[in-house]
């Protein structure tokens, strides 16, 4: 039996009170790389590969800003870092490339404890959407390759918006789609970008850490911090 959801409290309100645990919201939404799919470390493994091997050496605690950055936000800044020449589109053009041969050999690692939330939300019949900075068609297909795409609702994704994380327009256009109120959801990022648009966006933020930890001011606006997938499903016991 699915409890009554309580009046949901926007985050980032200092002295105001979120929703008790357990929370049954209108609709989830999820980011996808790194936060569902453990992708975001091959890809940054690939990036630096390639682009040193084209001349353009970039180190890891730059690429750890663009977690979460849509291709041409990056774009832009990798251009304002190392000039106009940067050769962002080919250098991730070759990533992709990559990472499609490897995942066709060996699938697309999931992060821990993703079926497990993923089924809890089924069983709750709370719909589920996918907010990503990846255009349409590869999302389509990460989800297809890791078996998932089938779990969720609507899919909102970086070709779809005017302005990428972390504004919070990918993730509005999920819970548009979902057809719910934004204030009634819940939303899990791992990217401090993806915890921006989240507060931006009045939905109720889950972080679960990847490859970055965001800075307080963001980390202020968390609902709640779970180590994991499997953690986090507790939210909705």
């Amino acid at each position: 039996m699915i409890k009554k959801r309580p009046r949901a409290v926007r985050p980032g309100q200092a002295g105001r009170p979120g929703p008790v645990i357990p929370f049954i919201p209108a609709g989830v939404i999820l980011d996808m790389d790194g936060l569902m799919l453990d992708t975001e470390q091959l890809e940054k493994r690939l990036y630096i590969k390639i682009s040193g091997e084209m001349g353009w050496p970039t180190p890891e605690s730059i690429l750890i800003k663009m977690i979460g950055v849509d291709e041409d936000d990056t774009d832009l800044f990798y251009k304002k870092q190392y000039g106009a020449d940067y050769p962002y589109r080919e250098i991730w053009a070759a990533v992709v490339k990559e990472e499609i041969e490897e995942a066709e050999k060996n699938g697309l690692p999931q992060k821990p404890g993703l079926t497990v939330l993923l089924n809890k939300l089924k069983d709750l019949k709370i719909p589920m959407a996918v907010a990503t900075s990846a255009e349409r068609k590869r999302a389509q297909w990460k989800l297809s390759r890791a078996g998932i795409l089938d779990y969720f609702t609507v899919l909102a994704c970086g070709d779809e918006v005017e302005r990428g994380k972390p504004e919070p327009d990918v993730f509005l256009l999920a819970a548009e789609r979902l057809g719910v109120n934004p204030g009634d959801c819940v939303g899990f990022d791992d990217s401090p970008v993806g915890l921006a648009g989240l507060a931006a966006a009045g939905i109720f933020s889950v972080f679960i850490k990847d490859l970055a930890e965001p800075p307080p001011e963001i980390l202020k606006t968390v609902w709640r911090r779970c180590a994991d997938l499997e953690e986090a499903s507790l939210l909705f016991d």
